[in-house]
């Protein structure tokens, strides 16, 4: 597999959801593809989460993701 560029993995991950969306119609799923769609000038509809996506690239590549299962109190 190649690696992917940042704007690759974000693309992927849109997929990802959209397709998950499409099978459930979780409200919550759609809401949060319309906060991450893009504008005409590249950017998401909700500036956060371009933020909030960069911080995912940043602890995805210093290792500090947690993908265990674990229910907390």
């Amino acid at each position: 597999m190649n690696a992917l560029t940042q704007n690759q993995a974000y693309l992927a991950m849109y997929s990802f959801l959209a397709a998950h969306y499409l099978r459930s119609k979780a409200d919550d799923i759609g809401a949060l593809l319309g906060s991450m769609s893009m504008l005409q000038d590249g950017r998401p509809a909700d500036p956060a989460v371009e933020e909030d996506w960069h911080a995912a690239i940043h602890a995805a590549l210093s290792g500090a993701v947690n993908t265990r299962l674990g229910l907390t109190k």
